[in-house]
């Protein structure tokens, strides 16, 4: 997700959680059933079926395929988040903030979790493969210049013995303090000093990176428990239609 796209998504999210809010100061019991309120719901339920296109399109590679010759899967992803926002917006404002039935209450609670869940899910996925990509692109800088400083190291075996002492944790722990300077370590500052350094500087990487993709492991089941609940939600929705179609025809009767 691009920053200007992001940060429009997280405008509507925002949006979205006050509007939810706002049946502290706000009710409207006939709205929903009223011709404005009626079009708000068709029109938010029709939005909430885009992100179902998309993982159908996404996981069906036949239909990906013939999608994709016209539409860039960027661009389907893009309509999946809005439509994904914008639908449950429109289907907040149909309810007139008139929450009676328990379906209906359901329903509501759920568009909000769907979003929230799929938005910081996104989010964060994005920003975990950032990171671990930029601190890998670090670790493969470290590497070099370690190969380069250990050349320099074999080539004097005097300066070895000066950093074999210091292979354990605590040992590692007194050399830091003891071969520290003031002003960092500059590059002209001798090899063993710079060794030190950067294998304290290769670990630390290594298990940022490995805490990084764990956290991302975390997330991909995030994310399919936010699948699995949106199709809860599209199951609600067709109770939710059934039930206003249903009764709604009764009336006439």
């Amino acid at each position: 997700m691009k920053e200007h796209d992001r940060l429009v998504a997280t405008g509507l999210v925002v949006l979205m959680v006050i509007l939810g809010l706002g049946f502290l100061v706000h009710q409207s019991p006939r709205f929903a059933g009223s011709a404005w309120g009626g079009a708000l719901g068709v029109s938010g339920a029709v939005l909430m079926l885009v992100p179902l296109a998309y993982l159908v399109i996404k996981r069906v590679p036949p239909l990906k395929r013939t999608v994709t010759r016209r539409v860039s899967m960027r661009t389907l992803l893009a309509w999946h988040v809005y439509a994904g926002i914008v639908g449950p917006i429109l289907g907040l404002l149909h309810t007139g903030h008139k929450f009676d039935s328990q379906l209906g209450i359901a329903l509501t609670a759920l568009m909000v979790i769907v979003v929230l869940s799929g938005f910081v899910g996104r989010y964060l996925m994005g920003q975990f493969s950032q990171t671990i990509r930029a601190k890998k692109e670090m670790l493969t800088g470290l590497e070099l210049v370690y190969r380069q400083t250990a050349g320099e190291l074999a080539a004097h075996p005097e300066q070895v013995a000066i950093v074999r002492p210091l292979a354990g944790f605590w040992s590692r722990l007194m050399g830091g303090l003891l071969l520290a300077r003031p002003a960092g370590v500059p590059a002209t500052a001798s090899a063993p000093v710079r060794a030190l350094r950067l294998s304290e500087s290769m670990a630390d990487l290594e298990y940022a990176i490995k805490t990084h993709e764990a956290f991302k492991r975390w997330f991909a089941g995030w994310l399919k428990f936010h699948i699995i609940i949106s199709f809860v939600l599209y199951g609600l929705l067709a109770l939710h239609i059934w039930v206003g179609i249903y009764f709604g025809l009764r009336w006439f009767r």
